[in-house]
């Protein structure tokens, strides 16, 4: 995949060589995928950021791709929510247990959604 990637990037950057307002080039249905995803979260308002999933960071970093203070990482982190390390006397947090993190808070309010969703059916509150 490393290949069709560098074919596809190499592509697109003689494309935008060539100036002009529109770019058309030709990729992968994978890469196509992933282009969608990013743009649908830049459309969304979602910060798009990215690093290599074992890269590690610190817990103001942490909070800062969180969109949280670096009090409310700390407290995951003792909590045993967000899975660190200690080099020497500084915490290091790997960049795949913030994605991870994530993940398992979107499930968690995805239930809480559905439950709300059935409490609100089950009371009769929506018409």
């Amino acid at each position: 995949m490393t290949e069709l990637l560098a074919r596809e990037a190499d592509a697109l950057h003689r494309a935008l060589d060539r100036g002009g307002d529109e770019v058309t080039i030709s990729v992968s249905r994978e890469t196509a995928e992933w282009l969608s995803e990013l743009l649908d979260a830049r459309a969304h308002g979602r910060r798009v950021v990215l690093t290599q999933r074992n890269r590690e960071v610190t817990p103001t970093e942490a909070a800062e791709l969180l969109g949280m203070s670096r009090p409310q990482v700390r407290k995951l982190m003792n909590d045993g929510r967000l899975s660190f390390r200690m080099v020497g006397t500084h915490h290091r947090i790997l960049v795949s247990s913030i994605q991870a993190f994530l993940q398992a808070e979107r499930a968690h309010m995805e239930a809480g959604m559905e439950e709300f969703s059935r409490l609100q059916n089950e009371l009769g509150l929506l018409e």
